[in-house]
């Protein structure tokens, strides 16, 4: 199954509700009236775009006379995004560093950063990469475990260290374990943490810091991980994130089981954030670069 497949298979449950929706209120040929645009609201509103997006969307579709409505539609969504989202760097790229590249992974309990750090682990060692993971979380049950399992799948190392310990100083450890040993890539994982909760925000703030003295630029990515289902939850969750430490990039997981997918439009202008992979599935391959065009096609479900 080609990238664009998984994709579209993987936003089926939004593309379903609303390319359905926009196929019959908008069949070609159909003016864009009162009532389709009130019915299209609707249908977008449903697949969490919020109401600026829907807006901006329905006032394209106005110029699109006559064209598929499932193609005007993605047109005009990907026009959006454009507007709003800056250029993603190519996160499965080594950056051009003389030492071990280290990347940050934070978000909220249960985005999926545990699963996230362990596909790419598996997609950069396939690369031939050496990559070390480090599992950062030392206060929840069974995190080590999970992310040893991962790094089983994947046939690289993990870097652990006692349950409770201080998860600055297991940060700071295994930046300097990663350079000593001549690892390429340093994942750390960290611990879920919810955005209100002010002393885990320090705590997070805390090890960002510790990172940059066991490195000089450490942590040269910080990535942070959305659950897609939570839709435009992820928002503010992003934006208190962003105050903690400086984010690079987003990876939006979980969004095959979402019918709320469409809140990458408002995400995109709220934040400005890039936009770096999409989780559509558990599979190895179901984490896929994001590319604007491809998810604004799945997402009405254009062919």
């Amino acid at each position: 199954m080609g990238i664009f497949d998984r994709l579209k298979q993987g936003l089926a449950r939004t593309a379903g509700a609303l390319g359905d929706a926009v196929a019959r209120v908008l069949a070609p040929g159909r003016s864009l009236d009162a009532s389709t645009r009130e019915q299209l609201e609707a249908a977008l509103l449903e697949a969490d775009l919020g109401a600026e997006a829907a807006e901006a969307l329905l006032d394209d579709l106005k110029r699109s006379d006559g064209a598929d409505p499932r193609e005007a539609l993605a047109q005009a969504a990907l026009r959006y995004l454009s507007a709003h989202l800056p250029a993603a760097p190519d996160l499965l790229s080594p950056l051009p560093l003389a030492e071990t590249e280290v990347t940050l992974f934070i978000g909220v309990n249960g985005a999926g950063k545990t699963t996230t750090c362990g596909k790419l682990a598996a997609r950069w060692a396939a690369q031939g990469s050496r990559v070390l993971l480090a599992a950062g979380d030392t206060f929840r049950a069974g995190a080590r475990a999970q992310l040893e399992a991962w790094a089983g799948r994947a046939g690289v190392e993990v870097f652990t260290a006692a349950e409770g310990m201080d998860p600055a100083a297991l940060a700071y450890d295994a930046v300097q374990r990663a350079r000593a040993a001549g690892h390429q890539r340093l994942l750390i994982d960290t611990a879920g943490r919810l955005q209100t909760r002010t002393g885990l925000m320090e705590e997070l703030k805390k090890v960002h810091r510790v990172c940059g003295k066991a490195m000089a630029g450490a942590p040269h990515r910080v990535v942070l991980v959305l659950d897609g289902s939570n839709g435009q939850n992820m928002i503010s969750q992003a934006r208190l994130f962003s105050e903690a430490v400086k984010v690079d990039g987003i990876i939006i997981t979980k969004l095959d089981g979402s019918a709320r997918a469409g809140a990458l439009l408002p995400l995109s202008r709220e934040l400005k954030l890039p936009v770096l992979m999409l989780g559509v599935g558990e599979g190895l391959d179901d984490l896929q670069p994001f590319v604007a065009a491809d998810y604004c096609r799945a997402l009405v479900g254009a062919a």
